[in-house]
């Protein structure tokens, strides 16, 4: 495993900054051990058994944070400041990077530009002894450039304990079947991280923005340390949604919620706090792993931060609604009190 010192860099080394390192400078760089008391420090390296999440030891493990938002709108908090931030303040235990895989302005098109913003919060996420899912954010099927980018990451961080693949973030639901377009799309991802690294955890997607866990659970993609994500928007997915997720629990499968809103499924409207406390209620009764979209300052009611705040150091003026609730519930899970 690469190697660093109580969440600094050792004397002379290099920096960790906006400006990424390369995954043989990482090794130069790191010691080996996260930060005293952070989650990868009492977790170490994730699995997957029997359906939950456990660290090295065998203990379940669940993790509460939040979801930067499309890393093309959104550069700004694609850095070392506002990771920092969200472990010192918030008190995250996990961050998902959201890399751009849709339109011109992607990833698709800019390839060294979104590795460079993929390894800075990855790279600041092992710093600070937090998980990291890195997220291929599609919608729609990119098979060889999402191999290119995720094989590229395996090759510079496949060594870290704390990063999670997520290959395919929302697979769309018209005409688009599991068995048929989504599971070989995702045999293929396993297949090539797998090659780098053998055994960090790996995040996968269903059709219908990430609904269908039930569908997927009757027949599950070969492999270890396989789960799959959920994704709610809590104004819209309620009991019918939570049912689904039952269904795939039952069938055996580990779900991650990698992705939710307190509003509605365009990531705007009023927040429907009934039923996001029930949605609460149900990650927290099977163990299930959350992350909150999301850290941005974009003018609508999902986004945790109001237009123009800067990467850190937030006030409460600067944080929306959602971005209060939220900062809120990670400080009070995680034993801190308000401030």
């Amino acid at each position: 495993m690469i190697r660093f010192i109580g969440g600094i860099l050792a004397a002379g080394a290099l920096a960790l900054s906006g400006c990424a390192a390369t995954g043989t400078e990482m090794q130069a760089s790191f010691d080996g051990s996260a930060p005293e008391g952070s989650p990868v420090a009492l977790n170490g390296a994730l699995s997957i058994a029997d359906g939950r999440l456990v660290g090295e030891h065998g203990d379940p493990v669940t993790l509460r944070g939040m979801s930067l938002f499309w890393s093309q709108w959104g550069p700004q908090y694609y850095s070392r400041e506002t990771v920092d931030w969200l472990v010192d303040d918030w008190k995250v235990t996990a961050i998902r990077a959201s890399i751009a895989a849709e339109g011109q302005d992607s990833a698709l098109n800019h390839f060294d530009r979104e590795i460079a913003k993929a390894s800075t919060v990855i790279e600041a996420a092992a710093a600070n002894g937090i998980y990291v899912v890195l997220d291929w954010h599609a919608h729609r099927n990119h098979p060889e450039e999402a191999e290119r980018f995720l094989t590229e990451i395996a090759r510079r961080y496949g060594d870290l304990p704390n990063l999670i693949y997520e290959p395919f973030n929302e697979p769309l639901r018209d005409n688009v079947d599991w068995s048929r377009d989504v599971k070989p799309y995702h045999e293929r991802m396993v297949a090539a991280i797998r090659a780098i690294d053998p055994d960090n955890v790996i995040i996968l997607g269903t059709p219908s923005w990430s609904q269908d866990v039930d569908i997927a659970a009757q027949d599950p993609v070969e492999g270890e340390n396989l789960g799959y994500t959920l994704h709610y928007y809590a104004g819209t997915h309620k009991e019918k949604l939570r049912a689904k997720g039952d269904a795939a629990i039952g069938a055996g499968l580990a779900l991650m919620i990698t992705e939710f809103g307190l509003v509605n499924a365009d990531g705007d409207g009023p927040l429907d706090m009934e039923s996001s406390q029930s949605w609460w209620d149900w990650a927290e009764a099977n163990g299930i792993s959350w992350m909150n979209w999301s850290i941005s300052d974009r003018d609508e009611s999902s986004a945790a931060l109001k237009p123009g705040t800067p990467p850190a150091g937030w006030r409460a003026e600067d944080l929306t609604e959602s971005g209060t609730i939220l900062r809120s519930r990670l400080r009070a899970t995680a034993g801190f009190a308000e401030e």
